[in-house]
């Protein structure tokens, strides 16, 4: 008896030694295949660990009225559509850097990511806020007042392809400098063709949730918002329309500049 005991202790013991040998055989073929499909890794991809995330949030600037949408959004259902610190900081530097006037955002969801926009954009900038759910305009709404940018941001509640085609007719083609994809993972194809229409040459096109939680690179996975991301991946990767970059910050954005 004290035997079999001492065995079942001994197997449970090794499970976790094998389980990190598995894992770390796994990863060391998928570099192998990588750097045979793609060539060398001359610099090591750096683990994001919870303590280096930490050390990013340190570093990250966020004034009071975003941490404290964060924070309240962490207890909503679906705070994970909330763009991460980091994420919202860069989009601000974007827009500043292109000089924004006009930016158009496709799921504003409480309102992280036109903050970090509209804070950037000098006077006169507008903001239009692209989501069909009142309960999230809600939120957002007392949190552009108190972030001091509810002058620069416009509403469109309802579908955002309708909202698009709405600023095309109003606005005209090539009118906006900024776009920022973040809603409904099947539609990304049609909401960045639309956007390729409604933003200048040399204006910016920003699309979110491109690495999709990893979903992206494990081909077991097949669901279909997974696969839109991957066709849409790949499809952008090659669109000679725009130059390209894939940024591995947050759940991933790809940032594209209209030619």
């Amino acid at each position: 008896m004290a035997s079999t005991r001492a065995l079942a202790l001994t197997r449970a013991l090794a499970r976790p030694r094998l389980a990190a040998r598995a894992r770390a055989s796994e990863r060391a073929r998928a570099r192998a295949w990588s750097i045979a499909t793609h060539g060398p890794w001359n610099t090591k991809p750096l683990m994001m660990t919870e303590e280096l995330y930490a050390y990013v949030l340190g570093k990250t600037r966020e004034s009071e009225a975003l941490r404290a949408l964060r924070e309240e959004t962490s207890a909503l259902r679906g705070a994970r559509m909330q763009v991460a610190p980091e994420q919202g900081a860069l989009l601000g530097l974007l827009v500043e850097l292109v000089d924004a006037r006009r930016v158009v955002e496709i799921g504003t969801y409480t309102g992280y990511s036109s903050i970090c926009m509209a804070s950037a954009m000098r006077a006169g900038g507008v903001v239009y806020a692209c989501d069909k759910s009142e309960e999230s305009f809600a939120v957002a709404r007392r949190y552009w007042d108190e972030a001091g940018v509810r002058d620069r941001v416009i509403e469109k509640n309802g579908d955002a392809k309708a909202s698009v085609v709405e600023l095309i007719e109003e606005h005209g083609e090539n009118s906006f400098d900024f776009g920022f994809i973040d809603a409904d993972k099947r539609a990304y194809m049609e909401y960045y063709e639309a956007l390729l229409k409604l933003v200048r040459p040399g204006g910016l096109i920003v699309v979110d949730n491109v690495l999709w939680y990893g979903k992206v690179a494990d081909q077991a996975i097949d669901d279909k918002q997974t696969v839109a991301i991957r066709e849409f991946n790949a499809f952008v990767a090659s669109d000679a329309r725009v130059s390209y970059s894939m940024v591995p910050i947050g759940d991933g954005l790809s940032v594209c500049r209209k030619r």
